[in-house]
């Protein structure tokens, strides 16, 4: 064989190579395109449950179609960075058992370096330890950052670390937040570990957010999504006395956990949105740092205007981490507002709660952002409540956070920048959105 002959056959080789590798790259950033613009699945009810909110029948209904198993639940709200970041600590360092962490930021720190070094001192003084820690949320963590808790016998996993053969997996994040400690006492919120929800500069101010600190029987609710979780990374079943010290109690709210992935197609987390906003009557309050509902969840907002409900959105204003959702989320708030709903942009701060009131009678706090993504593509958790007391302090939160705002109107929304004539070009795409 020639010399040109097995140049010119290498070359038809290489150039083989290169179309199967283009074509790979195409079909998936096809797949991430169809992910975040392709059409969500139309979510519906049709029928009202027919029974008051605060029934045994309407909370059976709601429990059932979001699995989530009733149990009774003490809350305690902690608001921004001190009091959550406070309590954790306090809660990890008087463990005795098992410390059971999961979150989508773990950054290096003050924050995560004080958090760290309790973890290692428990798993040092035989607590079972367990870190779950976003790898894509957390992209710039080491792995070395964690040495020392390995070395102390605490366990860590990345959630779908981003290796060749992982890719397919790449656009399912665990967005969730929650921390058990001695199953008896767990948090749940919006919050993950780092310097930016405690510490704030005259640029950059320390982020708005809630958590929320869980007494009783649900906090078996966040061992089981724990645990879930746990399996996929490490393929440990958790197990042991150590675990599941939970016990039945009468005491606290009813309340059930609902543990969220995109697995089965829709998710739990929406469900529970839809039924709740469906099943309003008489007020709606949102807190939400990304604002970009799809069709069925704008309309279903629309529906309940037109029934009488007050429909109340908090979202974030100018110093928010990402402009484009911001720009990206007036298309949607166009449809609200002409609909009849309030809007309003937190002005002081990044504003990162993810909180629902219904009618000051039940409450869900959690991960979930009201957008596509938490939606549809992560895994998140949440806790539905049926609390007027609990409702009623969130709620005292919203309208303190709403003297802080700044009410939008659609003629502030037609203003045009640069910006906002790309987002006029998306509003197609973004309308077609089912």
């Amino acid at each position: 064989m020639s010399k040109l002959t097995r140049n010119s056959q290498a070359s038809s080789g290489t150039r083989t190579l290169a179309v199967i590798g283009a074509s790979a790259l195409v079909l998936y950033g096809s797949r991430v395109l169809l992910d975040f613009f392709g059409p969500a699945l139309p979510y519906s009810m049709r029928d009202d449950p027919g029974c008051a909110l605060d029934s045994e029948e309407f909370t059976q209904f709601l429990s059932v179609v979001t699995d989530g198993t009733i149990r009774r639940s003490r809350l305690t709200r902690l608001k921004d960075g001190a009091a959550f970041y406070g309590a954790q600590m306090e809660a990890i360092r008087r463990a005795k058992r098992a410390i059971n962490l999961e979150t989508y930021e773990f950054m290096e720190g003050e924050v995560a370096g004080e958090m760290l070094a309790a973890l290692t001192e428990r798993a040092k003084a035989g607590v079972e330890v367990r870190l779950i820690v976003d790898a894509l949320g957390s992209f710039n963590t080491r792995w070395a950052y964690f040495d020392q808790l390995r070395a102390a016998g605490g366990k860590m996993e990345w959630y779908h670390p981003l290796r060749w053969d992982t890719w397919q997996k790449a656009n399912n994040r665990t967005h969730r937040k929650l921390l058990v400690v001695d199953g008896e006492t767990g948090f749940i919120g919006g919050a993950g570990i780092a310097d930016f929800w405690l510490r704030g500069t005259a640029e950059v101010p320390a982020w708005r957010d809630t958590v929320f600190c869980v007494e009783g029987e649900a906090v078996a609710g966040l061992i089981s999504t724990f645990s879930e979780n746990w399996l996929e990374c490490s393929g440990e079943i958790l197990s042991g006395p150590a675990q599941f010290r939970f016990r039945a109690s009468p005491e606290g709210a009813t309340s059930f956990v609902v543990s969220s992935t995109p697995h089965g197609g829709g998710t739990q987390a929406r469900i529970l949105f839809q039924a709740l906003i469906k099943s309003a009557r008489e007020t709606i309050r949102i807190t939400t740092p990304y604002f970009l509902p799809d069709r069925s969840a704008r309309r279903a907002l629309v529906e309940a205007v037109r029934r009488g409900v007050e429909v109340q959105i908090l979202t974030a204003g100018p110093k928010i981490d990402h402009p484009t959702i911001r720009r990206l989320s007036r298309h949607s708030s166009r449809h609200l507002l002409q609909g009849g709903a309030e809007i309003w942009e937190y002005q002081p701060a990044m504003i990162h709660a993810k909180l629902m009131t219904v009618d000051g009678q039940w409450s869900v706090v959690g991960s979930t952002n009201f957008d596509h993504r938490s939606f549809a593509l992560n895994d998140e958790v949440n806790l539905a409540a049926l609390d007027r007391e609990l409702a009623g302090v969130i709620d005292g939160d919203f309208f303190g956070d709403l003297a802080k705002s700044r009410q939008l109107t659609l003629g502030m929304l037609r203003e045009r920048t640069v910006l906002g004539k790309v987002e006029g070009m998306l509003d197609p795409m973004l309308e077609r959105e089912s």
